[in-house]
């Protein structure tokens, strides 16, 4: 057996995600639980139900989280780390407040989280702080002891995050007609949001135009593009392109779209695309409806060749980036000095996001327990 890993103070894991449904009859209740508050046309509502009525009304995120929990819990064990994992929701069950429930019962008293979204935006870390604030605030309305949690930091520039991609992307090119490969472009997509929220996304000194949300994944896409020349000795033209926008019309929203960007190349003669979603931890509903049905359609119709390369998923090196993550936070908490791993330019990502960071759509106050301000 491994040596026990020391993660004084922490008690527990929390695994954070959006949630989905895992059948026909909870799509419609799961995606007003999406848009509630949010705005979005009815017709776009029809139109994303579409979606997953295609896949059977099934999400495929719960089991890519299930899978996801198996290789933590794997990792853990295999290397002396004594932490439960637990799993919670934003938008369907198991719902957040129900697990922090659950783990306020278990004696949990110092929570990590780990939330399914690797870069800063509103919607991808601010928005899970505000869903950790309400839900300690129902615990302490029930008159419950709140526990401490802590959200790990972004991981988009760390290697367990980054090398399964590059992995990914090598895969896809090799898996491409021979006579197209070496011409082939890489379309690295993400998730479009508002303009504004880009622009607002991350510390009050990186906002601008695109934030810290497009400066991160441009960083990672610049990092994959440099291994694959490096690898393959072929360097690859590659734009940051965007997918799945969910805006009313009028409001300005990150371009270009995947399905624009596929028609400008094919315009252009290239042989050949790669569509890598940086932006997606997992294989879930925008990736294999948007980028599997959707733009490949598309590029089917040009007679564009493409691949779409892996998401990180559950990668074993990716479960260890977790635990390194965890150790690394939980010897900073001990008082230790830490040197936090990550690529590229941007370095380590902050563990306390300060105020101003990912404004929020409106203002709202902190909860009992959460560990940033919400100013």
């Amino acid at each position: 057996m491994p040596d026990a890993l020391d993660v004084t103070p922490y008690d527990a894991l929390l695994l954070l995600s959006f949630g989905g449904p895992e059948g026909p009859d909870e799509v419609v209740p799961f995606l007003e639980n999406v848009t509630r508050g949010r705005g979005i046309p009815k017709e776009r509502l029809k139109e994303v139900g579409q979606h997953y009525f295609l896949f059977g009304g099934v999400s495929p995120i719960n089991a890519q989280n299930r899978a996801l929990l198996d290789a933590l819990r794997k990792d853990f064990a295999d290397h002396g780390l004594d932490l439960p994992v637990y799993w919670g929701n934003r938008n369907w069950a198991p719902y957040l407040t129900d697990t922090l429930r659950e783990m306020v019962a278990d004696g949990r008293r110092r929570i990590l989280v780990l939330a399914t979204s690797a870069y800063a935006s509103y919607s991808g870390c601010r928005q899970y702080r505000e869903n950790l604030a309400d839900a300690l605030a129902g615990l302490e309305a029930e008159g419950l002891e709140l526990p401490k949690i802590d959200k790990l930091r972004h991981y988009f520039n760390h290697p367990g995050f980054v090398e399964p991609m590059i992995d990914g992307v090598l895969q896809s090119l090799a898996d491409l007609p021979e006579d197209a490969r070496d011409a082939a472009h890489i379309a690295f997509t993400t998730h479009s949001i508002p303009t504004s929220a880009a622009d607002t996304s991350g510390p009050a000194e990186a906002h601008g135009e695109g934030g810290a949300y497009v400066e991160q994944h441009l960083d990672v896409a610049q990092l994959i593009a440099d291994a694959v020349r490096e690898r393959t000795g072929v360097d690859h033209p590659w734009r940051l392109v965007y997918q799945s926008r969910s805006g009313a019309p009028h409001i300005p929203w990150l371009e270009p779209d995947i399905c624009d960007h596929l028609q400008d190349l094919h315009s252009a003669g290239v042989p050949a695309v790669v569509m890598a979603p940086i932006g997606f931890v997992s294989d879930h509903m925008e990736v294999i409806y948007d980028l599997d049905t959707e733009a490949t359609a598309k590029a089917a119709e040009l007679g564009l060749p493409v691949r779409r390369s892996a998401t990180v998923g559950a990668d074993p090196r990716f479960a260890a980036a977790i635990r390194e993550l965890i150790l690394e936070r939980a010897a900073t908490e001990s008082g230790h000095e830490v040197t936090p791993c990550a690529l590229g330019t941007l370095g380590a990502s902050h563990n306390v996001c300060p105020a101003g960071c990912c404004l929020a759509r409106a203002p709202r106050p902190a909860a009992a327990g959460a560990d940033s301000p919400y100013a």
